[in-house]
């Protein structure tokens, strides 16, 4: 039986259009750069003999030179890979055509299928969808290359600038600025030949060949057999469900109240979902038998249905089971701070900055009128702090042999015109030497995740997503002993076994960092033990302890009564207000460790009512608490805001922020004017004062009142906006009584056998457990092809009715998340297949995205919101 692996598929993929790529010059958009970084692709990439890899937002005129398969040809062939609609990247491919004008052949690999991108809407194309791109494009780089024949041509220089028009087609407008395409001076050696080259080529883009080919495997797997979407590609950036009354953020499914989507109200995220869902099966050679949790995963089977009653009769697959789930039947789990030390990693590890938001050059006037159909989501690719352990006295890095290089390939690169970039260099030689920079450091020494890093041919990406945060630090720690052993290091500090502490990790991967041959042959546990570090340490570990055991107390109060819970939800507002207080009046804004701020508090309410609403069932629309608790809640959080603005910037304060700091400055303002007024002589007031003193108590009275006006005023406001975030509260709480799957009950937590309180399961783990043994889940739906309907009419007609297949019945299940999953679910859907005893079976988990708790907050009260 052959073994399904996501990552080895992708790899292959890229070997199948080797021909394409070999001797070309690729340029990746940010969501495929991140696929490929996960996959491990670059070094593939230059094997299949690519020139030079480069970033297609962040190109530049010199990407060429960067030519890693040495070739004296102009270059002539661009390939571009996008996980992008066309219409999104095409800005930026034809800026790159306009930066290699010698360039004869371009070819563009897209993630989004032909049919996704007629069946888009506001597409401007339609179901010729890549041959009318090709020609479209050709159109508009020949209208830019009659524009530079206009200017006379300098050597060097290309005449192809950013002048781009194009019309009313529904294209991105690429506006003119000084960042766009740079230009910088080359070497007269290099600037003549290649001055020469252009000026050679009499028919620049008027025999340009473009190609648009589907190239479905843009994933970020974590494993071979977990993976989610890129951050920035199309898919994940897709809205999930139109604005309305029950609907959450446009990054979650809308509630499962039983009314699908049908026609035009369709999200767009579901049709690039489903295609991506099809051709990914395709891809894998599996034939899906599809069942579907959830409204929007409902409409995703029924889409991937009909794709699949149209395509794929009469070709032979390898069955599967596809098993879609809506991520709104639980948004506890992802709220919560389980223990995975993957999440904790995820959580701590600063994000590569995303480009620029596609959203703001959208010009159609359909998207004008409707607001951007795309959300930002957080960038998975983590930047790993080496240069904490690498800069250390013992192995520093010797960053003036480095700047000795650069200063070297100045010199031979543009003799003439260095002597300025030299001086500059030396004066940052200076810099560095007199304050000793730490960003440059930072920038040179980031390390990344890649899945396809493993010890013995184990990913460890796979092993430690199936491992808690202990026992995943301690598989770190043998990892790190196993390759200082193999490395013949020796390394003296104490250990015990079965622990691992961060001083002992630290002291390990130093030592195996210590030499450069080292250092690279052990790169992929190096990064993941700086990683770890990076979670483990005091800053970032202490919040997520706090977290977790406030977590556990909201757990423990649900369990008793909703005035407990109601209590325990007050006083984690009421400690974190009175301790940001504090803080802004010791001149510290910082949170310190271990404290949870005013905006965790509210994380933690948010926790606090959905578990209200699933164990109170008898909550309504009025909300899980009596009026009198939360009452008291609401006016927790009024005096907190109103006492410390700053300490609460979410979406539903937006536009009020002003008039709060406002209105607080003018409070002390006024406390210090009365205590200087105190201290006023009586003895130094005179006889023609007194005659005043009736006007100015006038005055002081209109003021007085005009004031007191202005503080009701905005304390109504305030209150309005809280009582809107209590609604929106409310509608959390109702999610079992609203979502039809979960309302008989039969997902609760009746399969926590343990009887711990503080190992509750997620909707993923009890849903495969009733799966996988075969017991009727509600709600579950089973969508069955044309086809395959028409034979069972048939059979039925002569008594031999088919019953209906279950999940359980395939050796490969696929389980896609729409909305996102996160780590602790990972784990927790391998524990259920290992306690189902069917080691026969093989289980792939997706999601559209990797969630963190912070990524739940975005979602539902940040600017990803549609409270």
């Amino acid at each position: 039986m052959a073994l399904v692996d996501v990552t080895k598929s992708c790899l292959d993929s890229i070997s199948q259009i080797s021909e394409h790529i070999e001797g070309s010059v690729l340029y990746l958009d940010a969501g495929s750069t991140e696929s490929f970084q996960y996959i491990g692709a670059f070094p593939l990439l230059l094997n299949h003999g690519v020139r030079a890899i480069c970033s297609l937002e962040n190109m530049s005129s010199l990407d060429a030179v960067g030519d890693w398969n040495a070739n004296s040809d102009p270059d002539r062939k661009v390939v571009v890979v996008t996980s992008r609609l066309l219409s999104d990247a095409h800005r930026y491919i034809l800026r790159c055509l306009s930066t290699h004008p010698a360039v004869h052949s371009c070819t563009i690999f897209t993630s989004i299928s032909e049919i996704a991108h007629s069946a888009y809407p506001d597409s401007p194309l339609g179901p010729d969808a890549f041959h009318e791109y090709e020609s479209l494009l050709v159109q508009d780089y020949e209208e830019l290359v009659k524009k530079g024949e206009k200017k006379p041509l300098q050597p060097g220089v290309s005449n192809f600038k950013d002048n781009i028009d194009l019309g009313d087609e529904g294209w991105s407008q690429l506006a003119p600025s000084e960042e766009d395409i740079s230009h910088p001076q080359a070497s007269s050696t290099a600037r003549d030949s290649y001055g020469e080259n252009l000026i050679a080529d009499t028919e620049v883009g008027k025999n340009l060949v473009v190609s648009v080919r589907h190239f479905p495997m843009i994933m970020c797997p974590f494993s071979p057999r977990v993976f989610v979407l890129p951050s920035e590609g199309s898919v994940a950036e897709a809205y999930l469900s139109a604005k309305h009354e029950d609907a959450l953020s446009p990054g979650l499914p809308s509630l499962s109240t039983g009314l699908l989507s049908d026609g035009d109200d369709i999200p767009p995220g579901a049709t690039l979902t489903a295609n991506f869902l099809y051709h990914f099966a395709a891809k894998m050679d599996l034939k899906m038998e599809i069942f579907s949790l959830g409204d929007l995963s409902k409409t995703v089977g029924k889409m991937l249905t009909d794709m699949s009653s149209l395509y794929d009769v009469g070709r032979r697959k390898r069955s599967a089971g596809l098993l879609l789930v809506d991520r709104t039947l639980d948004l506890l789990t992802p709220c919560c701070h389980g223990d995975s030390l993957v999440d904790r990693v995820f959580s701590s590890l600063p994000r590569r900055e995303n480009t620029a938001s596609y959203t703001q050059i959208k010009t159609s006037q359909s998207q004008l009128k409707q607001g951007p159909s795309n959300l930002e989501r957080a960038s998975l690719d983590v930047q790993i702090p080496l240069a904490k352990i690498l800069s250390e006295e013992d192995c520093k890095i010797d960053n003036f042999r480095l700047l000795e290089s650069i200063e070297a390939f100045l010199c031979g690169w543009d003799s003439a015109n260095s002597a300025s970039q030299i001086l500059d260099l030396s004066n940052l030689k200076n810099k560095i030497h007199n304050e000793k920079l730490p960003q440059l450091e930072n920038e040179l020494l980031r390390g990344s995740l890649v899945s396809t890093e493993s010890f013995r041919g184990t990913p460890f990406l796979e092993t430690l997503l199936d491992r808690k945060t202990k026992d995943g630090t301690i598989l770190v720690k043998k990892w790190l002993q196993e390759a200082l052993r193999r490395e013949n290091i020796s390394v003296n500090v104490k250990s015990r076994p079965g622990f691992a502490t961060k001083s002992e990790l630290q002291a390990m991967t130093k030592a195996l960092a210590k030499s450069q041959s080292s250092l690279l042959k052990n790169k992929g546990i190096i990064q993941l033990a700086v990683a770890a570090l990076a979670a483990l340490d005091e800053s970032h570990s202490s919040r997520w302890e706090a977290f977790s055991n406030a977590e556990k107390i909201l757990g423990v109060s649900a369990e008793d009564t909703s005035q407990s819970l109601a209590v325990q939800i007050g006083d984690f507002i009421n400690k974190s207000a009175l301790l940001g207080l504090h803080g802004q009046k010791n001149g510290k804004f910082g949170v310190s460790q271990g404290v949870l701020s005013f905006q965790d508090a509210l994380h933690l309410m948010i926790s606090g009512y959905i578990l209200a609403g699933e164990n109170f069932p008898t909550a309504g629309n009025d909300g899980p608490f009596s009026w009198q608790e939360e009452q008291l809640l609401k006016d927790s959080i009024v005096e907190a805001i109103l006492e410390n603005p700053s300490i609460a910037k979410l979406k539903f304060l937006h536009g009020l922020m002003e008039e709060l700091e406002t209105n607080l400055s003018r409070i002390k303002s006024e406390e210090s004017k009365g205590a200087s007024s105190d201290q006023i002589d009586i003895d130094d007031l005179d006889d023609d004062q007194w005659g005043k003193w009736g006007d100015e108590d006038v005055d002081d009275t209109n003021n007085s009142k005009e004031k007191v006006y202005n503080d009701m005023q905005l304390k109504l406001e305030l209150r309005d906006r809280v009582d809107n975030l209590f609604k929106f509260l409310h509608k959390l709480s109702s999610l079992k009584s609203r979502n039809i799957p979960l309302k008989d009950g039969a997902l609760d937590s009746e399969n926590n056998y343990s009887g711990d309180p503080y190992a509750s399961r997620g909707l993923l783990y009890k849903l495969l457990t009733r799966v996988l043994s075969k017991n009727d889940v509600p709600g579950l739906e089973y969508h069955s092809s044309t086809v395959g309907q028409l034979f069972k009419s048939g059979f039925r007609r002569f008594g031999l009715g088919q019953a209906k297949p279950s999940l359980a019945d395939q050796n490969v299940i696929l389980v896609f998340v729409i909305g996102g999953i996160n780590g602790v679910e990972v784990r927790e859907a391998q524990e259920a297949l290992s306690e189902s005893g069917r080691p026969d079976i093989e289980m792939i988990l997706g999601g559209t995205t990797l969630l963190t708790p912070d990524d739940m907050l975005d979602l539902l009260l940040g600017k990803s919101s549609y409270f």
